[in-house]
């Protein structure tokens, strides 16, 4: 138990940072393109209190790292946070725009997967290991592989997740409306494929890969 309590521990910062930046990136690039809704919601905060989902942002991270602390199992955590709310159709061109307001979340969990490699690589070559020094370098670490993973899942190609809106924005009209109708269930599909482990054959295998080009371009 004592290890599944300083996993979450050290996991908890980065994993709150990416959600809540995931979430704010959405409402100030929507704020960008003419849409203010998240703006007049308060939603554009690093305050991650505004952003919380007790389930999604809470029970599901803390419990897939609970069951890989006593499993000894290593699947990547990920969850969610209140959506932002963006109205579409006070962007200046909604269709357009949608691709720069859905890829806006996706951009800031890579941007900050880099941060956290940069930090990771700043303790490796300083010499640091003392443990805060240690302390530091798992959050980097962890910060890396949750960003990575959280980026991925969200570029998932089914509405409502962003690879879906991304995926309605670059579609010709007709067949973009066919995709934006299966929001409705765009979430039990998401289940039924991580159920099913689709997801652990195509969609994890990729974060290694994205884990080596972050140590390409950091050291870390």
């Amino acid at each position: 138990m004592e290890f599944s309590f300083v996993s979450l521990a050290l996991w908890a910062v980065p994993v709150i940072l990416a959600i809540t930046l995931h979430e704010a990136a959405h409402g100030y690039v929507a704020r960008m393109f003419g849409d203010p809704t998240a703006h007049e919601a308060g939603r554009i905060t690093l305050n991650p209190l505004r952003h919380v989902d007790p389930i999604g942002t809470l029970l599901v991270p803390g419990g897939i790292l609970a069951v890989n602390a006593l499993t000894g199992t290593q699947f990547p955590p990920f969850g969610w946070a209140k959506p932002v709310p963006v109205n579409f159709g006070r962007l200046r061109h909604p269709k357009q725009d949608m691709l720069w307001v859905a890829a806006a979340g996706p951009g800031s969990n890579f941007v900050q997967a880099l941060v956290w490699g940069f930090a990771a690589s700043a303790v490796l070559h300083s010499g640091g290991n003392g443990t805060v020094a240690q302390i530091v370098y798992v959050m980097a670490q962890a910060g890396i592989i949750v960003n990575i993973a959280l980026a991925l899942l969200n570029l998932v190609p089914v509405p409502p997740l962003d690879g879906g809106r991304i995926l309605v924005s670059l579609l010709p009209v007709r067949q973009a409306i066919a995709v934006s109708r299966i929001e409705p269930y765009g979430f039990p599909i998401l289940i039924a494929l991580l159920y099913f482990g689709v997801l652990d054959r195509v969609l994890w295998p990729m974060i290694p890969f994205f884990r080596r080009i972050i140590t390409l371009l950091t050291g870390a």
